[in-house]
Parts: structure tokens; C-alpha cells; sequence
């Protein structure tokens, strides 16, 4: 039976309000390296990656800045599009959610599970996020009715929504599932998913009534399509679905969706069922890799630690970066991002492995050979003898998404090789000319094995492999190099090229100093506000409040009308961080309320205290802000002094 050489492979499309993070680089860099490995080996690839531009927070945020949905996320989606160019991603296509081809599609499957009665309309109340804009059902809630995902307090919500009948097709998703032990990776989350099914799904809400920014249900558009189900479809979307059979016939059987594992229910769960009631193959795969800490600490905006990939790359040059995420962590596990493991890498791995045998072999083929690499009767060695075992199992681990598995048997070989000139002693063979032949040998196999090695690490580091490649006297891309021509002895003849550091190595004590330096380099002063006396600050009453209730002011874009409660009695105050909170996030907060105040009208509105809160700010604008809370639950009207 002959191979389909055809491979579609995607990323999650990525939620456009969300600053560009490690967790989206290395989803991305994961599938840039199994689609560059792909085409190495004969296939047909697409690659999608795009973004999520539908939702609340967007038009929350759109509203804060004076602008509309669209003009926002036409700006920020390009922080998306810049930092793929940044990581050398070689994607096929990006695909918004905001493009008529995308909701074009959505419409027409929307329409298409109405008519077959897969999608009815009822009415829905239950547990929501604000922020993930999802229900959660009770059986998923985490401690104290939170989200299980992100932490944060879940809201009642009831409201007339278009429902999804998935609970139809949940016994033939798990019988696939039964039958396809590989369509979930890696194994623990393919048995969460088979758990879930097999403890019930109900059918799904799929539309809003709340929310103005995404796609309107056809025909009734009051309701706006809920903005996962919206996002899912963006994988037939961008492959011709409505428009282009020959082209989604050709790609749609071979799709691999590559996920976060905290979005794997949708992919795995949700869309997998849409597609049986659209009658449309299963992805052939999803897998979900683990989630990043940094330092052995959950990354935060609040804690400052979130890791900036174009840093990293500034710092340390894109492929080192690209190795670390890689080679660091067992795909599908969670991984730990430290600075000073990267600069170990670097200095182990890429500096001391790999750059010295590039400069070994190449001074030695210089200075013994003229730059020429020689030829020999019989080139076959140790070296030869293992190449087609390291072959077999790089692509053993890569067909397991292992990319840590498969850096590690390709520097099993590099390390061979360095052990090889040890063994060989080129210097001493140099030396004696009864052993020229034995030299050419020796050098070839050297040369042989830098070759080969260049291509098995193409996929992973594309510009590091090509400036091996031509420091060898090769032409061309490595990267265009197929598997099936890496054949041993093909560089005899070969000219070399100067040869020049890979890696310089990165001094650590240097290193530690410049980022004891960075952490401490002194914040400049803020300007301060007259001394006052203890006196003066006791005429400001503070106590504890909650926000029991959060309103719009129609004639303001910043002001909300808080309900706060003081324990003793209820005031109304008039707050402007509309820009930083949405109703839901801010009811039920307990707060810190000055409440001494004289009263003032704001939009007509009469406001009774002043909420604290901190704020960062840029050109004397707050870009972040946060509410001065209670570190624990003391009643309410406490003073605060």
C-alpha cells in the first residue's frame, strides 16, 4: 500500500488580547519543526496558524480605547504576524476570524446543523467565565465555584442561546476513539477524554445574546455565535470548506491540531462531535503539550515573570532559543523556562558538542587536505555503520511529536563523533605518511558526519543548519535536501569554507553579574506629593467594602456605577476603570473604599467614596491597574488605617 505523503498541521489560533508569550512561541516553533521535518521527507504540507478575534474582552477593550472591534484587532494581530517572523515560522497561511472566508464558513455550518435539527434554541443558565467567555459546568468547577482554568470567580449567567445536540453523537466519538488510540497525544490526555465522554456531555451552548462583537446567527441576529465555536471552524475555513472542494478534500483527511492541554476539551470533545454531525472526517491527531512555568513559578502578568520570546532571541540568537523549547521538556509534559538552563545548553550541547566538531573538523581538513574534503576506497565506519539507526529512530520519536526524544539521538550521534576523533587521532595520523589513506578516512567520516547532521537538525534550527552547511562548501538549503537522498559519502570533493564560531560560549559568572544588574537597576523616582503629618492622613476614613452590583453609565466610556457594601449600609459610587474590568469581574470583590469623600455628581450619577487601586502608567496613561484588596476575608466596614 502506497504512503499518503499528505500532512496539514495547525496551531490554535491564538485570542488577539493576549500579549505574545513562551506558551504561544513554543506551540508554534513545535509545529514550524514538524512541518519543516515533513517536507524533508516528501510531503505535501500545509501549515495554518491565525487568530481568535471575536469575544467580550475585545469589545470591552475596543469600547475603553474610543474605537471599533474591527479597527482594534486589525492593530493587534499583528503582534501575532511580527513575532512568527522573529521565530523563522514557515507558515502557510494565517488565518483571522474576522476574514469573510472565516465567517462565511461559520454561517454555513451554523445553518447547516439548524436545518438537519443538530442546533435547536432553548434557554441557558449555569456558571460562567467572564474572561475565558465559557460555561463551566458544576462537575468541572475548581474550589469555591472558580474556573478550573484560569482560577477566577464564576458568575450565573441566564440567557436564550442556540444549543448544540453533541450529546447525539457522543457514543460514535468514543467508539472512534476506542479504535484510534493515537487520535488523542499524549496517552494521559487521550484517557481524560475518554473519561470525560464516558461521564456524560450535554448538548452545548453555541450563541449569545450579551455579546454585540462576532458572527450573528443567521437568520436571527440578536444571537451572536459563540465565539469557540466560531474559532474551531477556522481549520476548514482557511482549506476552501465553502468554496473549494478539491482543495479541502486534499488537505481535511490529514489535519493534526496542536494544542495547549488547557483547551484540549474543545478539540477533542466539542469539535470532534460538530464534525460527526457535519459528516466530516476526525482529525488524524490532536496533541496537547503542558503548560510553562518559569523558574519553578506559574508565569503571570502580575508577577512579572512572563517570558518575552523576542528577548530571548535578542539575547541569545533565535535557534538556541528554539533547541531549548525542544530539547528542554518531554513533549506533552509541563516544562520549566530558566535562563540559566538555556545558557547551559548553549554552552554544553550547541558550543561544546556541535560548534567543536564544526571547528575541528574543518581546521583539520584545511590544514591536511588544503580545504579539500578527500576522498577514500572504502568510507564505511563506525559513524556510517549508525547513521541509518539514528535515521530510524529521529523519525521513530518525530512521529511520536517527541521532539525532546529525537535532539537527543541526533546529539547521540554528534557526540559519536567527537568520540571518533579521540579514537582516531587525526593529529598523530597527520604525522605519518604510510597513513595518508587512513587520514582520508578518518577526515571524510568527520566531514560525513558534520553533513548529515546538518540536515537531521535542519527542521529544528533552520539558520544554524544552513550556516553549517555552507561552511561544508555546500550549496543550496539543506532544508531542501530529501530524506531519502542523505546517502554516506556524497561530500568527497567538497570544498570547505572558513570556519567560524557556532556558539560562542557565554561566561556564567559575566552572565550572572549583567542579570544581577538587570534585576536591580534602580527604578526612577516618581514625583511625590507634599510631606503631610500623621494628622492629616487620620482625616482619611478607609474601611472594607464589597461590590455587590456593576453598571454601564450610558454617557461614559470609563465610569461604572458601583453598588458597594459597607456592612452598615449601602452607597453608590461612580468608579473610571471600565477600561480594566468587565461587570462580572468586579462583583463580588472586596475592596478598599475611602468613604469620607465629599459627594459629587459624575454623568449624573451621584458618587458616595473613592475605590483604591494601583496603577502602572505610560505617558501619564494607566496601562495596568489593579484593585487594593483585603488580604483576608475581615468583615465588612472594617476601618483601614
Amino acid at each position: 500500500m502506497v504512503q499518503d505523503k499528505t500532512f496539514y498541521i495547525t496551531t490554535p489560533i491564538y485570542y488577539v488580547n493576549d500579549v505574545p508569550h513562551i506558551g504561544h512561541a513554543y506551540t508554534t516553533i513545535a509545529c514550524d519543526t514538524m512541518a519543516r521535518y515533513k517536507r524533508m521527507q516528501g510531503y505535501s504540507v500545509r501549515f495554518l496558524t491565525g487568530t481568535d478575534e471575536h469575544g467580550q474582552k475585545i469589545q470591552a477593550a475596543a469600547e475603553a480605547k474610543g474605537i471599533t472591534p474591527q479597527a482594534l484587532v486589525d492593530k493587534i494581530h499583528m503582534n501575532f504576524k511580527d513575532l512568527w517572523r522573529v521565530l523563522n515560522i514557515s507558515n502557510d497561511d494565517f488565518i483571522r476570524t474576522t476574514e469573510e472566508r472565516h465567517i462565511k464558513t461559520v454561517q454555513a455550518m451554523f445553518a447547516k446543523l439548524i436545518a438537519q435539527g443538530d442546533i435547536y434554541k432553548g434557554t441557558y443558565s449555569g456558571y460562567y467565565c467572564v474572561p475565558d467567555e465559557t460555561y463551566v459546568p458544576e462537575n468541572a468547577m475548581g474550589p469555591n465555584k472558580t474556573c478550573p482554568d484560569c482560577g477566577r470567580p464564576l458568575t450565573i449567567m441566564e440567557e436564550e442561546s442556540y444549543f448544540f445536540r453533541g450529546s447525539k453523537y457522543v457514543p460514535e466519538l468514543i467508539a472512534f476513539y476506542e479504535e484510534h488510540l493515537k487520535a488523542v497525544m499524549p496517552r494521559v490526555r487521550y484517557n481524560e477524554i475518554m473519561s470525560f465522554l464516558k461521564g456524560g456531555v450535554r448538548d452545548q451552548s453555541v450563541s449569545r445574546t450579551s455579546l454585540k462583537w462576532g458572527i450573528p446567527v443567521p437568520g436571527d441576529e440578536k444571537h451572536v455565535i459563540y465565539v469557540w465555536f466560531d474559532a474551531l471552524i477556522n481549520y476548514t475555513a482557511a482549506i476552501g470548506y465553502l468554496d473549494d472542494p478539491e482543495m479541502f478534500n486534499k488537505w481535511w483527511p490529514h489535519v493534526r491540531h496542536m494544542v495547549g492541554k488547557d483547551i484540549i476539551r474543545f478539540h477533542c470533545v466539542i469539535w470532534p462531535l460538530m464534525l460527526l454531525a457535519l459528516g466530516l472526517p476526525l482529525p488524524v491527531e490532536v496533541i496537547a503539550h503542558g503548560w510553562w512555568t518559569v523558574d519553578g513559578d506559574k508565569m503571570s502578568k502580575t508577577k512579572g515573570n512572563v517570558v518575552d520570546p523576542v528577548k530571548m532571541v535578542n539575547r541569545y540568537g533565535l535557534d538556541p532559543f528554539r533547541y531549548f523549547l525542544l530539547r528542554e521538556v518531554p513533549f506533552g509534559n509541563d516544562g520549566d523556562f530558566s535562563e540559566l538552563a538555556l545558557v547551559g545548553r548553549i554552552n554544553s550541547d550547541l558550543a561544546n558538542d556541535l560548534g567543536n566538531l564544526l571547528n575541528r573538523t574543518l581546521q583539520m581538513i584545511q590544514s591536511y587536505r588544503g580545504g579539500v574534503v578527500p576522498s577514500c576506497v572504502e568510507p564505511a565506519s563506525v559513524l556510517s555503520g549508525l547513521f541509518p539507526e539514528i535515521l530510524s529512530r529521529v523519525d521513530e520519536a518525530m512521529n511520536n511529536y517527541s521532539y525532546d526524544e529525537a535532539l537527543k539521538i541526533i546529539w547521540e550521534f554528534i557526540s559519536r563523533a567527537n568520540k571518533f576523533i579521540d579514537e582516531t587521532m587525526p593529529w598523530k595520523l597527520a604525522k605519518d605518511e604510510s597513513q595518508a589513506e587512513r587520514l582520508s578516512f578518518v577526515l571524510l567520516n568527520l566531514y560525513e558526519a558534520l553533513r548529515l547532521s546538518a540536515l537531521l537538525i535542519a527542521p529544528f534550527m533552520p539558520d544554524t543548519a544552513k550556516r553549517i552547511w555552507t561552511q561544508l562548501g555546500q550549496s543550496g538549503d539543506p532544508l531542501a535536501v530529501q530524506y531519502d537522498a542523505f546517502r554516506w559519502g556524497d561530500g568527497a570533493g567538497a570544498n570547505i569554507q572558513k570556519a567560524e564560531v557556532l556558539f560562542p560560549r557565554i561566561d556564567i559568572e559575566q552572565w550572572k553579574k549583567d542579570r544581577e544588574m538587570e534585576n536591580t537597576a534602580k527604578i526612577p523616582e516618581p514625583p511625590h506629593e507634599a510631606e503631610i503629618g500623621i494628622e492629616d492622613f487620620g482625616k482619611v476614613e478607609m474601611r472594607v467594602a464589597q461590590i455587590t452590583k456593576c453598571e454601564e453609565i450610558p454617557k461614559s466610556k470609563k465610569l461604572y456605577k458601583l453598588e458597594v457594601d459597607l456592612g452598615y449600609e449601602k452607597r453608590t459610587v461612580c468608579s473610571g476603570i471600565k477600561a480594566f474590568f468587565t461587570t462580572e469581574e468586579l462583583v463580588g470583590k472586596r475592596i478598599i473604599l475611602v468613604t469620607n469623600l465629599k459627594p459629587v455628581k459624575l454623568c449624573g450619577v451621584e458618587s458616595n467614596g473613592m475605590i483604591l487601586c494601583a496603577s502602572v502608567k505610560k505617558d501619564g496613561k494607566s496601562e495596568q491597574l489593579t484593585l487594593l484588596m483585603p488580604e483576608k476575608d475581615i468583615p465588612l466596614g472594617s476601618r483601614v488605617s
